[in-house]
């Protein structure tokens, strides 16, 4: 009979514990990965709509429209015209400020904020 201490590998309990540990990391993945891959969305309808020539003369209301109607038609939902600014300046820029609330188990919730700035152009 060979000793205890010249055994190897995981028992029964070990594996389990190690898979309980990976399926959670997975199911954390699941429903983060969608939020991130929208929020590449938005950041690509941001630079489409701040590259618009001409886009620094607009009106901060008809830019708000321009990036809101673009983001429609991305299927984006998670950014509200209340979190779409116009900073004057130089050079002047779109802000986009929103966050993403996302339950995960139980009472448990995950809170992702994003913001971004991207220069207009004249």
């Amino acid at each position: 009979m060979t000793a205890m201490t010249s055994q190897r590998g995981l028992s029964l309990v070990g594996f389990i514990f190690v898979l309980i540990l990976i399926l959670f990391a997975v199911y954390i993945g699941i429903k983060l990965v969608p939020i991130y891959l929208n929020h590449f969305s938005v950041v690509s309808e941001i630079k489409a709509v701040a590259d618009e020539p001409g886009s620094a003369n607009l009106p901060p209301n008809t830019i708000r429209r321009n990036l809101m109607t673009r983001l429609q038609i991305s299927y984006v939902d998670n950014v509200r015209p209340e979190n779409i600014t116009v900073e004057r300046g130089t050079p002047p820029q779109l802000v986009v400020e929103y966050q993403v609330e996302e339950h995960l188990i139980g009472n448990i919730d995950v809170v992702v904020k994003f913001r971004r700035a991207e220069p207009l152009r004249n």
